[in-house]
């Protein structure tokens, strides 16, 4: 069960970098296409399920996870 199930207001703070990071992800993109500190802000949106990492046929992705939004 995931939390939007329960609590239907919860609301994900997100800082500033992480906006402008977001607001460059458009589909589905690699990690090479961002800078190390652009990688290490997603690594921070990944650990609060605001964007995804799926492997395909062994290549890693990126996602804006469909559930949040701003």
């Amino acid at each position: 069960m995931k939390i939007k199930n329960v609590i239907p207001d919860f609301d994900i703070i997100l800082t500033n970098e992480e906006k402008g990071v977001l607001g460059k992800m458009s589909g589905i993109m690699v990690p090479e296409q961002f800078t190390e500190r652009e990688k290490f802000v997603i690594e921070n949106m990944i650990r609060k399920s605001v964007v995804t990492r799926v492997r395909h046929k062994g290549k890693t992705y990126l996602v804006q996870n469909e559930t949040y939004n701003p």
